[in-house]
Parts: structure tokens; C-alpha cells; sequence
């Protein structure tokens, strides 16, 4: 392939397809590379070169895989759309060049002008519109796949941004790469991923391996010498026999693993056996078992129970000449053709014909992990999701009819149990695996007959969470958890509501027939009388709320001046004063607010209110482990006002060599300080050193710098910050 430092031309694109492209398809080709260098026009990439030359060379890698016309098209095209750099419609390329390459394109297209309050969001967001337009059409990722590759080939964009970019590439992209079974393109985006992350262990382990090649080389002859006469006595003559080195990446995830030094990867070069058929690939393996023994665990037969992505080869590990571990592939030719380019093999061009249904089922498995993605709202929660999905092994397991399901390796029974049907697994109580009644803790294995348990009586519950690994169990038992948080906070909304109602002799009833629930509803913003008894019951409006619009205006008239005058005296004690805890919530008024003593928070922390179950808003840090395990929809987001009132408590952790005085020097310097003490937990260690816990009252995180500076200036302070 061109280096990706020389520029690409048009030339070298037509070069690559002149082979199996028609005529016709090459000047339509044409038409979408003039239309892209018109777009572009004088654009310039970050290093100066002409923009268009990245779209041409996205393009060419597309053309080395082979693929159909339409795809190629869509990679020249890709980064048309991209605002607000050019002017080019969606309408303008559906007129131009057709339904498909605009819907490739505009699924392809960076998410420029979205919006978002944090990168994690934009990355989420941006990552799950691709997999919901990868979901139509396939074409969509080997377009975005080839985008990225150009990308980390050239790394034109700042130092700083490179290794957040490349993290995100070995992240996402090249697991995205190897369940599409390109295997070229996700070794090196796993190269390029490791030189920019690491680039010290990058640079010391290609020079070692660069080292330990030419030593190896006698190494490989021999083996592939040996398997090449044996291959001759059983009479197979149509093979060919590669042995290459394993890339980087894979040597440096095994040195980390094992903790092992370089010099004890013996796998560092794995053999590939090519054969004409089938028959002739279980006659070579018998053969190397035969030659050497077989290591436990290391066999796997991908050609009878192929990969989703169409993979299929026989995998086995032996300890080879030497004593040496050799990792040894056995396949045909075309099963090789497809271990290159996986689903990309599949859109080769085939004499223009279009995409059939029956070929868009070989991507099953996407449709289902966007499925099981659809109802993760939180960006961090989404983008693990993905991210496991993408980097689990699989396994095969079987229902008691023998029909065989495949799951992430580490499986529970409960995920097989959400595989068959949501309400198996709701109800699930256990699993009979291979007759043998075993805990929802037990991990399936590949060949297992499952057996689901259930009954009417079972239910999810929070616990589950940590017992599944899919995300559609995970998604299935929150979806269950949310309703069943719904049915309990409308549960308690309707008491709290009963009960504020007939200590004024009224009812929900009553309200409805007097049409008064109509301009309630409408005052609070809600449809319906649920959605309304359901914020009262999850503390989103308080009773003081409901006593205010709920009760009819003959009701309130008809009280005593003294009944008033009474009653507006407790609601001054019981309502909390304005910016009290300086605390502003978007769109809702009057509703108890209360700072989490967990992570104590205060004006200058970045704040999220979690709302509890009628006990108004928990305001906690953002990054708060407390609040990161609760249910994000829940989470409300709050700021401080301006006007944030003083005393805001904080937990202050002191260690200092121990010595007479210094707890009174501490408490000086805090009083200096204006911080108000209100606590202190004060003990000395073993090894003579003072550890001081104490809770001061501080204005924000401003006044608690001013206070930590003076106390780490006192004589014999080793460490003083906030816990």
C-alpha cells in the first residue's frame, strides 16, 4: 500500500480498480472525485496539505479491500457534508449519486456541530448515531474504519489531542475492526494506537523484536520445511505455509498479561497452513498434533461454528521445536480471503448486484447490540457497554432443545435467560446446567445445555446488576428496576396527596369532578394525574407545592384571618430561605434541597442533584462514587447561585510528624482563617505520625485553599487536603 506520508492521487485509485471495475463504475467514480475536489475546494488538512487528499486516500484504502462502487464513492465523499467547512447538501449527493451513497455518507459524517456538556457525552453521542446508521447498512463503518486510519496514518491534528485520539481508536475502532474480522486494519490501528499511547515501550519493543527477527528466521524455515514435507506424505499438494511475526500490540497485551520478559514470548511468530478444501484442513491439523503435542484450552474450531463476522479457520497452540510455543492457523483460500477482510470480502464487487437480505443477516449480531444499547442514557454507562461487547470472546451454549446460542465469554445464566425472552429473565429464580442445578453466579462455558428455572414470584432487583454481563440484560433488569422506582413513587404521591387533601375534608375525586385538576396540571407542567402523583411520590414537588395549587381557592378564602396567619408562620419556618443552600434547579420551585454528607460539596465543586424518594433533591460532587452508582435518571442537574451563603462543610485530612502543641497550632490557624471547627477525630500512629480528621465550616473552595495553605505552612505538616 502508498506510504501514507506521499500524497494520494486520483491515478492511484484508478490503478487499484481498474482491476474489477466496469468502465461505467469507474467514470461515476470520476464524477464523485471531481464533485469532492470542487466541495473542498482550497481547504487545507492541519499540515498543510490539500484537504481533498484525504478523502482520496480514505478512498484507497476502501479500493485495496476491494469493495463495490457505491462504498468507494462514499469514502471520496465522506467528509462533504462536514459544517461548516462546505456547502454540500444531503439533497445535493441524493440527486448526484443515489440514495445509498448519501445515506453512507451522511451516516459516515463527523458529528461537527453537535453540542455536548462534557467530551465523554460527545464521544457517546457521537459513537452511538454511528452504530445507528451502521445498523441500515455495514458500508456505513468501513467508510468511518478507513476515515480513522488515514487519520492515525498521518496525525495531523495537536500534540495534545493525539493520545485522547488514539486511546479512542484502540478503544472502540479496532475491537470494531476485529468483530468486522478486518484483521490487517485492526493490527494497525493497534500499532499506531500503542505508538502514540506508549510511546516509549513502543519504540524499546520494535527495536527488540526488530533484533530478535533475524534470529528467528533459521526458527521458521525449519518449521515450515517440516509441516511442508508432511503436508506431501498425506498426499496434499494444492497449500501454501506463512509464518509472520505478531504485531506489536499482541506481544506488548502478552508481556503485561504474564508479566513475562520479551525473551519468554515464545508465540511472537504464528504459522498459517492454506489448503485447497475443508477435508484437507482437519487432515493438517491431525498432522501438527500429531508432529507435536497440543496445548490444553488452545484448540478452537471456527470452521464448523464460525464467527458472526463470517470468520472461519481452525486455531490450535503446540509446543514446537525446541520446546517453543507456536500458534498454528489452518484454512482455505477463501476462508483466508475473508480472515483479511471480513465483511468487507462481502461487498466485493459482484457485477453491481445490490445487497441482499440474506446477506445483511450476517450482521445479526450489530442489529442486536444496538438493540441492547437503545436504553443506555448515560454516556459513560453507554461507551462501556460498547466497549464490552466489542472485547468479549464468545462462547456457544445450548437450550434444552439443542438450539445453540452464542454470548460474551463470562456469561451468567441470567444472560442466557434475557437471550430467550425478557420475561424469562424477570422471572428467573436459576439454571440447570447440564442437569446440575447451579447459583446465577455460575460462569457458562462453551458447550453447556442451559436450563432456565423461573417463577411468577421472582422479580428483579438492584443485586442483578452485578450478576450480568450483556447489555441486554443489563438494559432489561434497569428497564424492570425504573418501573417498578415509577409504580412506588406513584404509590406514595397518591398518599402524600390523600392525606394533604382530607385534612381539608377533600379528595382526588372531588377535585377532578370540580375541573380544578385541569389548571393544576397545567400550572405544573405535567399531562397527566400520574405523571403528577408520580413527582409528588419521587420528591420532585412537595407537599407545600400541593397545598398551594391543589387545594381550590373556596377552600383557602374560607379560613380564619388567625388560621392563615398561623399557617403562613409554619410554612416561613419549614421553607427554606432563598440561596439557603445556594443551590439553583432549572424549572422547579419550592422543593427541599439538601448537601450530601457523603462528599460534602460546595460553591466552586461541579455539583449533580440526585432526586430521592420524597425527600427532595441530594446534591452531591459530579464525580461522587455514591451518586455514580445510583440510577442516572434521577439525576437533575443544580448550580450554585450567586449568591451561595457561607458555611459549607467539608472534611479536612491532616497527617504531621506528632509533636506537643500541634493540634493547638492547627485549630489557631483555622480560627485565623475564619473556618468554623466542628469536629475533630485527632490519633497517632504506630510510627509517630498525627492524623487528623476534622470538619470545618468554609465559605467555598476558594476560603478552603486559603485554610489548607496556612495549615501546610505549621511546622512538621507532611500532607493536609480535603477527603
Amino acid at each position: 500500500m502508498k506510504n501514507p506520508n506521499q500524497l494520494v492521487e486520483f491515478d492511484d485509485i484508478l490503478a487499484r480498480v481498474k482491476g474489477y471495475l466496469e468502465a461505467e463504475d469507474i467514470a461515476c467514480l470520476r464524477q464523485a472525485y471531481e464533485y469532492a475536489a470542487e466541495v473542498h475546494g482550497q481547504r487545507k488538512r492541519p499540515n498543510g496539505d490539500p484537504y481533498i487528499t484525504h478523502p482520496l486516500a480514505v478512498c484507497l484504502i476502501l479500493a485495496r479491500m476491494g469493495l463495490d462502487v457505491v462504498t468507494l464513492k462514499a469514502g471520496l465523499l465522506h467528509s462533504v457534508l462536514k459544517e461548516p467547512d462546505t456547502s454540500a447538501t444531503e439533497q445535493d449527493l441524493e440527486k448526484k449519486f443515489g440514495s445509498a451513497v448519501k445515506a453512507i455518507v451522511s451516516g459516515a459524517t463527523k458529528i461537527a456541530n453537535v453540542k455536548f456538556n462534557s467530551q465523554i457525552a460527545y464521544q457517546a453521542e457521537n459513537f452511538r448515531k454511528m452504530l445507528l446508521a451502521m445498523s441500515s447498512d455495514i458500508r456505513v463503518l468501513l467508510v468511518k474504519l478507513a476515515d480513522r486510519l488515514h487519520d492515525m496514518q498521518v496525525l495531523d491534528i495537536p500534540i495534545k489531542d493525539r493520545k485522547e485520539f488514539a486511546k479512542e481508536t484502540l478503544d472502540l475502532y479496532a475491537p470494531l475492526a476485529s468483530r468486522l474480522g478486518i484483521d490487517w486494519m485492526k493490527r494497525d490501528l493497534e500499532d499506531l494506537s500503542f505508538s502514540q499511547i506508549h510511546p516509549r515501550q513502543y519504540q524499546d519493543l520494535a527495536e527488540r523484536v526488530e533484533n530478535s527477527t533475524m534470529d528467528r528466521a533459521t526458527y521458521v524455515n525449519e518449521v515450515k520445511a517440516l509441516l511442508s514435507d508432511k503436508l506431501l506424505e498425506l498426499g496434499i499438494k494444492d497449500f501454501r505455509i506463512l509464518g509472520r511475526p505478531k504485531h506489536l500490540y499482541s506481544i506488548y497485551k502478552k508481556l503485561l498479561a504474564q508479566n513475562i520478559p520479551l525473551e519468554k514470548v515464545y508465540d511472537k511468530v504464528a504459522f498459517r497452513i492454506i489448503t485447497h478444501n475443508v477435508r484437507e484442513c482437519y487432515e493438517a491439523l491431525g498432522m501438527v498434533h500429531s508432529l507435536w503435542q497440543p496445548i490444553d484450552g488452545r484448540f478452537k474450531d471456527f470452521i464448523s461454528k464460525p464467527k458472526p463476522n463470517m470468520y472461519q479457520s481452525l486455531h490450535t497452540s503446540v509446543i514446537g521445536p525446541s520446546g517453543e510455543f507456536m500458534e498454528i492457523q489452518i484454512r482455505t483460500e477463501e476462508m483466508d480471503k475473508i480472515a483479511k477482510e471480513g465483511v468487507a470480502a462481502h461487498w466485493a464487487y459482484k457485477e453491481g448486484t445490490a445487497v441482499s437480505r440474506k446477506d445483511a443477516r450476517l450482521f445479526q449480531w450489530l442489529k442486536q447490540l444496538i438493540n441492547s444499547l437503545q436504553e443506555l442514557h448515560d454516556p459513560r454507562e453507554f461507551l462501556e457497554a460498547v466497549k464490552y461487547e466489542l472485547y468479549q470472546d464468545e462462547i456457544f451454549v445450548l437450550t434444552p432443545d439443542g438450539e445453540v446460542k452464542e454470548l460474551p465469554q463470562g456469561s451468567r445464566p441470567l444472560d442466557f435467560a434475557y437471550l430467550i425472552h425478557t420475561e424469562i429473565g424477570n422471572h428467573c429464580t436459576g439454571a440447570k446446567v447440564n442437569g446440575r442445578i447451579v447459583s446465577l453466579k455460575y460462569k457458562l462455558k462453551n458447550g453447556d445445555v442451559v436450563d432456565i428455572m423461573t417463577s411468577n414470584g421472582q422479580h428483579p432487583n438492584r443485586g442483578w446488576l452485578s450478576l450480568v454481563t450483556t447489555s441486554r440484560a443489563k438494559s432489561r433488569i434497569r428497564s424492570w428496576l425504573r418501573r417498578e422506582e415509577q409504580e412506588k413513587s406513584l404509590k406514595l404521591g397518591r398518599e402524600i396527596c390523600d392525606r394533604e387533601l382530607r385534612d381539608h375534608g377533600l379528595s382526588l375525586k372531588k377535585l377532578i369532578k370540580t375541573g380544578h385538576l385541569k389548571d393544576i396540571l397545567k400550572k405544573l407542567a405535567v399531562n397527566t394525574l400520574d405523571d403528577l402523583l408520580r413527582k409528588v411520590g419521587s420528591g420532585k414537588i412537595t407537599t407545600r407545592r400541593i397545598a398551594d395549587l391543589m387545594l381550590p381557592e373556596e377552600v383557602k378564602t374560607d379560613r380564619s384571618e388567625e388560621e392563615l396567619l398561623l399557617l403562613n408562620k409554619e410554612k416561613e419556618k419549614d421553607r427554606p430561605k432563598p440561596g439557603s443552600q445556594g443551590i439553583v434547579i432549572d424549572g422547579i420551585d419550592d422543593i427541599l434541597v439538601k448537601i450530601s454528607r457523603c462528599c460534602m460539596p460546595m460553591p466552586g465543586d461541579e455539583v449533580m442533584g440526585f432526586i430521592t424518594a420524597g425527600r427532595g433533591i441530594s446534591v452531591h460532587k459530579a464525580n461522587c462514587p455514591n451518586l455514580l452508582a445510583t440510577d442516572p435518571q434521577r439525576h437533575i442537574a443544580v448550580s450554585w447561585s450567586q449568591g451561595a451563603a457561607t458555611g459549607h462543610q467539608t472534611n479536612i485530612r491532616i497527617m504531621a510528624n506528632d509533636r506537643k502543641g500541634l493540634l493547638v497550632e492547627v485549630c489557631n490557624s483555622l480560627s485565623i482563617d475564619d473556618a468554623n471547627i466542628v469536629n475533630i477525630d485527632a490519633h497517632t500512629a504506630k510510627d509517630n505520625l498525627a492524623k487528623l480528621n476534622i470538619v470545618v465550616e468554609v465559605n467555598d473552595l476558594q476560603h478552603l485553599g486559603v485554610v489548607l495553605q496556612h495549615i501546610r505552612q505549621i511546622n512538621g505538616i507532611i500532607e493536609a487536603g480535603r477527603k
